[in-house]
């Protein structure tokens, strides 16, 4: 009789992690941003039928990324958790930390189970609150564990990058134009560390709005809605060079004038003359 193969429970859970992750890259990354109303959610994501971002409950979102049909099977889980919560106890009790305890739970037991392969999923758990500092986002890696971010997070393919890009330029106080805008530059770069140009059609994006009158915050931005504040994002990205060549161009034609009020003796007016006729963009 021959002896079974023997392996470390270490080494299966490397490659048991390993397998998973490798899974999650092949996704097109999310982005969820904290913003001035809210939190909006911004993923790569061309099919209008499959999302990568739902509605869980009134105040209470989820985005994900990997094999569709493993995140549709939590996201579904998760609305029903949330339904039943609500009408056994009191709408108020349906929260992203009890949501995200659910989800780890069922993510830990299927990663440490020999009987069946781990999820391809990346998960993440957002709530808007009454105030921008009672905001909670939960991101769910595929083990089940939990990590509380502020400010930004990502996850897919790209996320590592994705993540350094955002720490380094959200700041607290953004509008909405300006966390898309920001959310769409750092998903055009691509792992070269070059540039691509995403439209409207190759995105999904939504918010939770603190400040709807609805008990559900929830909002997709679609359409024409989303093409405009594309276009605002362009418009402003064209604007800045432009702002930058006519500063330089001032400051070009203030040169000129100085110089030509030292060279000329008892022409000061003839000077200032040809100073402010000087050339403008």
């Amino acid at each position: 009789m021959s002896t079974p193969f023997y392996v470390s429970p270490q080494q299966a859970m490397a490659d048991r992690a390993e397998y998973a992750r490798k899974g999650i890259a092949r996704g097109r990354s999310v982005v969820v941003l904290q913003y001035t109303d809210g939190v909006v959610f911004v993923a790569e994501n061309p099919s209008r039928a499959l999302h990568k971002v739902s509605e869980i409950y009134d105040r209470i979102a989820f985005a994900a990324v990997g094999k569709y049909n493993e995140f549709e099977n939590l996201r579904i889980g998760g609305v029903r958790y949330a339904d039943l919560r609500g009408y056994t106890y009191d709408r108020e009790d349906v929260t992203a930390r009890g949501l995200a305890n659910v989800y780890a739970q069922t993510l830990g037991t299927i990663f440490s189970s020999a009987a069946e392969k781990p999820y391809e999923v990346e998960l993440i758990v957002a709530e808007v609150g009454s105030a921008p500092e009672d905001d909670q986002i939960y991101r769910l890696p595929h083990d089940g564990s939990i990590v509380d971010e502020h400010g930004s997070v990502a996850v897919g393919g790209n996320a590592d990058q994705i993540s350094s890009y955002l720490d380094q330029r959200h700041r607290d106080g953004m509008t909405l134009a300006e966390a898309l805008k920001l959310a769409v530059e750092s998903l055009s770069r691509d792992t070269n560390g070059g540039e691509r140009t995403l439209t409207a059609e190759q995105l999904e994006v939504a918010t939770l709005d603190r400040t709807r009158p609805q008990q559900r915050k929830f909002k997709r931005i679609l359409g024409r809605q989303l093409s405009r504040l594309l276009d605002e994002h362009a418009a402003a990205g064209a604007e800045e060079p432009a702002a930058d060549a006519d500063a330089d161009a001032g400051a070009a034609g203030a040169s000129e004038e100085g110089v030509g009020g030292k060279d000329t003796k008892g022409g000061k007016g003839k000077d200032d003359s040809e100073g402010e006729s000087g050339p403008k963009l």
